[in-house]
């Protein structure tokens, strides 16, 4: 399903300013998620299993640090998948900007 959105200015250039802030919206999502993958590799490294493996096979018990450890990987890796989706479904955006060269 595609959504269009049309926004309109007074001034011709106008644009850029929302082109500048998405772009620099798209930089911030860049730097979570490589905050946030940062974060899952050191969770895996010191567990020796992957993400995947942690949120289908264990308990809050199987983790040294138990229920706030289990909390804090577990939201650290939902987190991740949303600023990944966030950021593809900016990546896929088009714009048009009719009469401008």
């Amino acid at each position: 399903m595609t959504t269009r959105m049309v926004i309109e200015f007074d001034e011709a250039q106008a644009y850029r300013a929302v082109l500048s802030a998405i772009d620099a919206y798209k930089q911030r999502l860049r730097a979570g998620i490589a905050r946030g993958r940062r974060q899952l590799t050191l969770f895996e490294e010191r567990y020796g299993v992957s993400t995947e493996h942690f949120l289908t096979h264990m308990a809050a018990e199987d983790l040294s640090g138990g229920d706030m450890e289990y909390v804090e990987w577990a939201g650290e890796a939902k987190l991740l998948g949303n600023l990944e989706t966030e950021l593809a479904e900016l990546e896929q955006a088009r714009y048009e900007l009719p009469g401008l060269s």
